[in-house]
């Protein structure tokens, strides 16, 4: 029986890499994501794998279209034995001088929206676990959450709660066996940090991304996704509340310039 993942922010980044890496190994993948044209994209350009990827457009900032879908999913498949929460927004800048719109933007997608898409997940990873099954969520916290930067506070805001929710959640819901953790990469090549990692000079900011690991390179959804894929897998059963640094040693030691 194919084990099944809804992955929100699946269209792209870190949420496309792992519907592939998911997809490859027999999954059937709900990839969830507020852009359509995005999901065409993906339904395209992954059109080998059939009927295992399936397409949902959800707005993680809307109640009504995460019930929506989740109702849809429990229609169709009556059970759920991943989420991986992707969807993600980065907005930048000095913290007293940001929109108040950036910063209800922010909290309203990293937050509100992962927890959201959990809360309405979950009866679905408790019917999977009830019948001897895995449940597991993978949320997407960031080292951000961990080692806090100049103009990015509201977004390291976000993935310091973002870490507070996996813990939290992990224990709350081990009675179930529906295990949480969270992975906290650092930097990620993805559209998302794409416009961020070469900024044009005489930009008016001063925040940068980690750039460049001790590892000597800048990570791959594929990284990510390799480490997703060991959360949801058997290896991973005793492994709850856990929240991983896939960063290359980022913030393992400080490297002077």
């Amino acid at each position: 029986m194919s084990k099944i993942c809804a992955i929100t922010g699946g269209a792209s980044g870190i949420g496309r890499g792992t519907a592939q890496r998911l997809l490859d190994e027999g999954w059937t993948v709900i990839a969830q994501d507020v852009s359509e044209r995005g999901l065409a994209s993906l339904r395209h350009d992954f059109a080998a794998y059939g009927e295992r990827l399936e397409t949902q457009h959800c707005d993680v900032t809307s109640v009504e279209s995460i019930e929506a879908a989740y109702r849809d999913l429990a229609k169709r498949h009556g059970k759920l034995n991943g989420l991986v929460c992707s969807a993600g927004l980065l907005r930048i800048g000095p913290l007293e001088e940001m929109p108040v719109k950036d910063f209800d933007d922010l909290f309203a997608v990293n937050v509100r929206g992962l927890w959201l898409s959990a809360k309405f997940a979950m009866p679905l990873l408790k019917a999977a676990t009830a019948r001897g099954e895995n449940g597991r969520v993978v949320f997407l916290a960031s080292i951000s959450g961990i080692r806090h930067k100049i103009d990015s506070g509201a977004y390291a805001a976000t993935k310091a709660a973002v870490i507070a929710l996996t813990k939290v959640m992990a224990v709350e819901s081990a009675p179930s066996k529906v295990l949480v953790n969270a992975i906290a990469p650092a930097t990620v090549e993805t559209p998302m940090t794409e416009p961020y990692l070469r900024p044009a000079v005489g930009t008016n900011t001063r925040y940068r991304t980690s750039g460049t690991s001790p590892l000597g390179r800048i990570a791959q959804p594929a990284d990510m996704a390799a480490v997703i894929r060991f959360l949801l897998s058997d290896d991973a059963r005793y492994v709850n509340g856990a929240i991983i640094p896939v960063d290359g040693g980022t913030v393992a030691a400080f490297v002077p310039k």
